[in-house]
């Protein structure tokens, strides 16, 4: 017994010591080895090899099991556990828990607790082997390709373009035979880690002109399929869009609206799916100065544009059969001699009048600019994204995005879509109730803040939109709480999550496939 101890000791990490045991060799290429296991159901502490962990094993004669067994307690769900020295092609290899194999969609939890629990297992895997500075990782699908590398891809993302050290660049491939689900999960991924960067980035580094020049790189490779118009100042102006105007006023930067038409469908006279964000690439709050702590986190006020645009990069990148066009009025909110000051009224594209009485609710105000642009392009369904307000964060937290929609509909295909990719919605009320609070303005058609001030914030902002809506099937996200993550969801790590552009790419997926 003591002779099987000493050999575990020497084949797992513990918390400070690292074995040698595989030749300096096999240590030069950092390549690493990603595995999972299930918890055997009703029995307490014993575990299920996965397919490609089981094959693995087999290799090895039974080592990996024995060890496993003799290596501490079962490995729980989401955790890890770094063997070395198994095999000469992975110098490390990362065990990974699954938890149960049974699980599937969860109707308390809203979503698919098998593919969170992948994604979860995965990512602590391959940043455990990305912190031994492994640079290859091959990863396990664990029975669902996609999932996996979702996990892997997302989890090992980390924002330091800007640092002198750098963590290990990591790339990471399935492990064993092709599986499509792996590199439809890879586009995914890569499509929300793209919202993470324009969202973590400085305002400085990424203005309006920045973000539109960044997302007009992206779709490059797709032009083919895609049209990016970037609208000048002079441009807004002329279309008598007096809301966006009036945000933009206050900053020595330009304005940009962004315009992107991905024609994916071989029906060129599809109705499009509009998709619209919004972009205030720093909010400041203007006149309505927000307190200066945590006002550094405004650069990702942009995040409903961040996500639109990751979204239709994605989609182009999968070549998704739907016809899709994004809007993104793009600006900064910030005082000056000219800002907008509270209590003008301003007179948005479709003839409303609005009494500004908190420059510091101005998201609101150049979606509505948008939003009656966008009808002119008939669309099927319309669904706008934004940080809209800080009473979203109240109420739902970072657990989901708070979904107001007129179309029972248009909420069925966002929630199916949610579940599939974990990352949640959940409906809110488009009471009459919170109309009222809007409309009742003392100088205008509407005020950008609700009668009641701070009672039920987020629904008036809603409400607010709605006054600029007149299609059928028209949802309003409201993503402020689910703009960052600290530790909530465990295969993203601390910033800002990028969130919910694979619910947005799901969901466009559902629409090009089912109708």
């Amino acid at each position: 017994m003591l002779l099987v101890k000493r050999a575990v000791q020497a084949a797992v990490r513990t918390n400070h010591r690292r074995s040698f045991s595989a030749s300096q060799t096999h240590l030069n290429q950092r390549k690493g080895l990603v595995l999972g296991v299930f918890e055997k159901e009703g029995e307490e502490g014993s575990l299920h090899l996965t397919e490609a962990a089981a094959g693995f094993d087999q290799t090895l004669s039974g080592k990996l099991s024995e060890l496993l067994k003799i290596s501490g307690p079962a490995l729980k769900k989401g955790k890890s556990r770094i063997f070395y020295g198994l095999h000469e092609d992975f110098p490390c290899v990362a065990v990974v828990g699954l938890g149960k194999n049974s699980v599937g969609v969860c109707g308390a939890e809203n979503w698919d607790t098998s593919k969170e629990n992948i994604r979860q297992a995965v990512s602590a895997g391959c940043r455990s082997l990305q912190d031994l500075e492994v640079n290859h990782v091959e990863v396990d699908g664990c029975g669902d390709a996609q999932s996996a590398a979702e996990g892997a891809v997302l989890g090992l993302f980390h924002y330091d373009q800007l640092k002198s050290k750098k963590k290990t660049k990591v790339t990471a491939q399935l492990h064993g035979s092709a599986d499509p689900g792996w590199e439809k999960g890879v586009v995914y991924a890569e499509g929300q880690n793209l919202a993470r960067l324009l969202m973590e980035a400085p305002a400085n580094h990424i203005t309006p002109t920045a973000f539109a020049n960044t997302i007009e790189e992206k779709l490059a490779p797709h032009a083919e399929r895609v049209t990016v118009n970037k609208r000048s100042q002079a441009w807004i102006e002329e279309q008598q869009m007096g809301a966006f105007v009036s945000v933009s006023k206050g900053s020595e930067e330009p304005p940009v609206f962004l315009e992107l038409h991905y024609n994916g469908s071989p029906d060129s006279k599809q109705a499009p799916l509009l998709l619209v964000g919004k972009g205030i690439t720093f909010d400041s709050g203007g006149i309505s100065l927000k307190p200066s702590s945590s006002m550094d986190a405004m650069r990702a006020d942009m995040g409903g544009a961040a996500t639109v645009c990751a979204s239709i990069v994605t989609a182009a990148a999968l070549k998704l059969p739907v016809n899709i066009i994004g809007l993104a009025p793009l600006c900064e909110n910030m005082p000056s001699g000219k800002a907008t000051k509270p209590g003008d009224v301003v007179t948005a594209k479709n003839g409303k009048t609005i009494q500004v009485d908190n420059t510091d609710a101005e998201g609101r105000l150049i979606l509505a600019d948008a939003l009656c642009y966008g009808h002119v392009f008939n669309p099927r369904a319309i669904v706008n994204v934004a940080t809209l307000t800080g009473a979203m964060d109240v109420a739902l937290g970072s657990a989901a995005t708070g979904v107001f929609t007129n179309s029972d509909w248009l909420w069925e295909q966002l929630h199916k879509a949610s579940v599939v990719t974990g990352d949640r919605v959940w409906r809110m009320p488009l009471f009459q109730h919170y109309t009222r609070q809007v409309t009742d303005s003392q100088l205008a058609d509407l005020n950008n803040i609700g009668k009641y001030s701070r009672s039920g914030g987020a629904c008036t902002a809603a409400a607010f939109l709605r006054e600029f809506v007149t299609a059928r099937h028209w949802a309003h996200l409201d993503i402020a709480g689910v703009m960052s993550n600290k530790d909530e969801i465990p295969y993203l790590r601390k910033g800002m999550s990028g969130r919910p552009t694979r619910t947005l790419v799901e969901f466009a997926a559902g629409l090009a496939h089912h109708g």
